[in-house]
């Protein structure tokens, strides 16, 4: 997930200095390029994370968002096997068949408990990694994930549908805790120079989740009729997992030193994650974000909209936010499945396709997690949204001209996955780093609150209201997904600053300046917060 370089014991230990070689297109020998990896280490542009910090962030990613992604995908596969199972309860219960109508509406109330879920989970989330920690919280949360298989997994012995709803309603809760609170972990505990690596884990789980939910609905392993109860309830596992790693690894150093005080605590978190050598540095970069925080409190969610000091973070995750949902990935989704039955593959053949795009999403987060140390958060996910937006144009005219050749199947064919893959590269994968980085310590968990809150909302809605832009608009729904994404691609590139081997107050004070919104100039509402580069 990472690419590293570094380089140890080059030099002699009473060697004289030598020239720095900071360009790489300077570089004519071997002596120069040992001299620039070098340099790039001694800078913070690239070192070794420890296998202890790897393993921590598989075992929050493990129990956190790789069940959210799970249990989107999962739920496909059984589709029809549940409906006959609800018909026949039905029966079995009043004697008569179930109307179609009402089918449906237990089906979708099956399907969007899951966003309902996702929306309260988020909602105390926040609140839970305050008083419980991130680690307390993430552990706590597989109570929700283990209940809900229980209940998924009884349904049918007990002929209840209704176990169903409760199940993903909890299932929903158990994903909600986990996208709010697995990001503010990984962000804090991974070291400066690769926070944005580290904290791609939350992209690539989601989409090994997905993955992983897709190639277990497949007939020849849980997807047949007789196995859907079994299939549903496979989300304990990653709980059972989460229950017995993540015990082995501390709590985030930020929260015991900032929140709790605990200055033992932090230093033996900091020497188990990142080894002795590079603990001072780490703690002496919370020690200065500490330094600036005395005298202030977790803050609430409603307390972010009356800070002026935060407004242009707090609309840049907002917008960010809602961009997820309504960038059209969704609608990309839908029409694969047509895609692929215009281009001929055998119905029956569709969902190995359709792991496919998951397969080709995940890979994309891992590419993205190569590259986001190296290009910066900025380039990639406005660039994603720039090829997400000329995307949109080519599937617009390739399915308009469906008819025309049988050459535009396959076309709309590559734009479904040049799309899957502009938005894993970019969208998909830096905004959750983002969230963590625009907000220091006191306001990241609400911060998380009201980013989750947005991103589940507009997933509820975009769930609503997108077959009826499909059926009003057809192909041509894309065009307003065109405008979504060129509308957030220029506010991303106008107004956020690269983030990019900055500390958190750092990235604070340069997203102030660099909008000329600083605080205090003339009412005293906020200050100016202080910092030196280590």
């Amino acid at each position: 997930m990472l690419v590293i370089f570094a380089n140890r014991g080059l030099k002699e230990p009473h060697a004289a200095p030598e020239p720095r070689v900071a360009d790489p297109w300077s570089i004519q020998s071997v002596h120069d390029f040992v001299s620039y990896a070098v340099n790039r280490q001694t800078d913070g542009l690239a070192e070794f994370p420890s296998k202890s910090l790897l393993l921590a962030v598989c075992a929050a990613c493990i129990g956190g968002t790789f069940q959210y992604g799970y249990n989107v995908s999962v739920i496909n596969a059984p589709t029809q096997s549940v409906q006959k199972f609800i018909n026949q309860t039905w029966r079995e219960r009043y004697q008569t068949g179930i109307s179609e109508d009402v089918l449906t509406l237990l089906w979708s109330t099956i399907v969007s408990m899951f966003t309902l879920g996702g929306f309260v989970g988020v909602t105390i989330g926040g609140t839970l990694s305050v008083k419980l920690g991130r680690k307390g919280t993430l552990l706590t949360n597989n109570i929700f994930a283990l209940l809900a298989a229980l209940l998924m997994g009884l349904s049918h012995p007990a002929g209840s549908f209704e176990l169903l709803i409760i199940g993903r309603l909890l299932s929903g809760i158990n994903a909600g805790i986990g996208l709010c609170v697995q990001p503010l972990y990984l962000g804090e505990i991974a070291p400066t120079a690769i926070r944005g690596a580290m904290g791609m884990g939350t992209s690539v789980f989601i989409t090994g989740g997905i993955l992983t939910g897709q190639v277990m609905g497949l007939k020849e392993l849980l997807g047949r009729e007789e196995h859907w109860p079994i299939l549903l309830s496979t989300t304990c596992i990653p709980a059972f997992l989460q229950l017995l790693i993540l015990p082995w690894f501390p709590e985030s150093p930020r929260y015991l030193l900032i929140d709790k005080a605990d200055d033992e605590g932090c230093k033996k978190a900091l020497k188990q994650l990142h080894g002795m050598a590079a603990c001072d540095g780490e703690r002496e970069d919370i020690e200065k974000e500490k330094n600036n925080l005395v005298g202030f409190q977790a803050k609430k969610p409603w307390e972010l909209f009356t800070d002026r000091s935060l407004r242009w973070q707090l609309l840049t995750i907002i917008v960010l936010s809602i961009a997820q949902q309504l960038s059209g990935i969704n609608a990309i989704y839908f029409y694969a499945e047509y895609m692929f039955k215009q281009s001929g593959i055998p119905v029956d053949k569709i969902p190995y396709a359709t792991v496919g795009t998951g397969a080709c999403e995940c890979i994309t987060a891992l590419t993205c997690g190569m590259l986001i140390e190296c290009l910066g958060r900025k380039v990639l996910i406005a660039g994603g949204y720039t090829l997400m937006s000329i995307c949109c144009i080519l599937f617009t005219l390739t399915l308009t001209f469906q008819d025309a050749s049988p050459v535009f199947p396959y076309l709309s064919m590559v734009c479904v996955f040049a799309f899957i893959l502009s938005f894993g590269l970019g969208p998909g994968g830096v905004t959750n780093i983002l969230i963590t980085e625009l907000f220091t310590q006191n306001a990241r968990p609400a911060a998380y609150m009201i980013a989750g809150s947005v991103n589940w909302l507009s997933f509820f809605s975009i769930g609503m209201i997108f077959p009826f832009i499909v059926l009003g608009l057809k192909q041509y729904c894309f065009l307003v997904f065109l405008v979504v994404c060129c509308s957030v691609g220029t506010y991303i590139f106008l107004v956020v600053p690269e983030t990019k081997n900055k500390t958190f107050l750092e990235i604070q004070n340069e997203f102030q300046s660099s909008n000329k919104r600083k605080v205090g100039s003339s009412d005293g509402a906020g200050t100016t917060l202080l910092t030196t580069s280590i």
